[in-house]
């Protein structure tokens, strides 16, 4: 959960909500203004049902019950706790999307397509899906929090960079942007590195890649890619205890983009998934409905209706929380060049003083090198047995987590 709580609190005992009653689903404003839906701009009058069919067509994912205890022993449900990891999850299931499937792609109920398929089973909530609940909560302990802690927008980011290392079909790079700085040279040593699996690694054939050993070990003959797609996270904090209203239209320009994969934050006490605006309303994603985790019996399609959202919710952009992540998705080199260039352009602009974050050429001098990330070899994805039995005591929600205040 994505709030500021004192509590003694074991997660898989007692579970703790805030939703304050029925949600209200309002339809979309009738304006002259443009709705935008990461880079895409509709017409409120004109194109309302290819609005709708934009939005549904987003992965939703939400709170989850029922599902294997987390490490054997752990909680059985996110909810209450797992609000940030499901938005984490929504932005990755775009990169994916956008990656696979382009993003003009929509989606009709029971009309399956072997990688949107692929994409939904690399979330499902087990400990061998690369991106489920299971696997971030655990990989958020090398972050320095225990299972069944509430993650930041940082957190989530530098756990899902960390994943990505085990998911080869994808050979998606994920760079997150520290300091408030985007580091062109960086990101190109990042992309154009070539990522092949390891003698050791292919014999492993990691459950998470969602491929055979036979998949791996031909992948790791062929030729390899001149770029990774790249999923770029920007991690910033916009204000002290509120959004400073200065970054208002900036903000807004980011989902105008067309690499936009929206934005996790949310207010103090919810973390959503925001993939678009309309006027000074923001239209977002919400996790908070708990709905039984989906098991699967031999070889049935997926019953993907529970991971859309045809009703998305919309709050004021002055209420957002300052703590947030921006995410942008860049298939190849050209389209990196071309985000850097209008994030510069539309973003940054000559406000240099006021600007959300950096767009450089090089590495600071005083700054270490850049050093690439690697998977280990021979790890595993079902990770050590961890504590759950931990006593959080009186321990709150720091939503500053490691960034300068703009």
């Amino acid at each position: 959960m994505y709030s500021l709580i004192t509590a003694i609190w074991r997660p898989w005992e007692v579970c703790v909500t805030y939703e304050a009653g029925a949600i209200q689903f309002e339809e979309f404003p009738k304006t002259k203004e443009p709705a935008w839906i990461l880079g895409v701009g509709y017409n409120t009058v004109k194109d309302r049902q290819e609005l709708q069919n934009d939005i549904s067509s987003r992965l939703w994912f939400t709170y989850r019950k029922n599902f294997t205890p987390i490490g054997g022993t752990g909680p059985m449900s996110d909810q209450g706790w797992g609000c940030m990891l499901r938005c984490g999850q929504m932005m990755l299931g775009q990169a994916l999307i956008c990656r696979h499937l382009g993003r003009d792609w929509r989606w009709k109920s029971a009309v399956y397509d072997n990688d949107y398929t692929k994409i939904l089973q690399l979330f499902l909530d087990k400990k061998d899906s690369c991106y489920s609940i299971h696997q971030i909560a655990q990989m958020g302990v090398s972050e320095g929090k225990s299972v069944g802690q509430w993650f930041g927008p940082n957190t989530v980011a530098q756990v899902l960079k960390k994943l990505a290392l085990f998911e080869d079909w994808s050979s998606l790079a994920i760079h997150v942007a520290m300091d408030n700085t985007v580091i062109i040279d960086d990101i190109k040593k990042l992309c154009r590195s070539a990522r092949q699996p390891t003698p050791s690694q292919v014999t492993n054939s990691f459950l998470c890649n969602g491929v055979s050993a036979e998949q791996t070990s031909a992948r790791s003959r062929s030729p390899a890619l001149p770029w990774q797609p790249l999923m770029l996270i920007i991690p910033l904090r916009l204000g002290l205890s509120e959004l400073n209203p200065v970054y208002t239209d900036c903000l807004k320009a980011c989902f105008t983009l067309r690499q936009s994969l929206g934005m996790i934050g949310g207010k103090p006490n919810h973390a959503h998934y925001f993939i678009g605006y309309v006027g000074n309303s923001l239209v977002y994603l919400d996790p908070h409905t708990t709905q039984p985790a989906v098991e699967l019996e031999g070889n049935v399609p997926i019953p993907d209706s529970s991971f859309h959202c045809t009703h998305p919710s919309r709050m004021n952009i002055q209420d957002l929380d300052p703590s947030i992540a921006l995410g942008f998705f860049c298939q190849d080199e050209a389209d990196f060049a071309d985000l850097c260039e209008n994030m510069r352009r539309l973003i940054i602009g000559q406000k240099t003083q006021n600007a959300m974050f950096e767009v450089v050429q090089s590495r600071p001098a005083h700054w270490p090198p850049y050093v690439l990330p690697t998977r280990p070899d021979g790890t595993k994805t079902d990770f050590t047995s961890l504590d759950y039995e931990q006593d959080l005591g009186d321990r709150q929600y720091d939503s500053d987590e490691e960034f300068e205040i703009l």
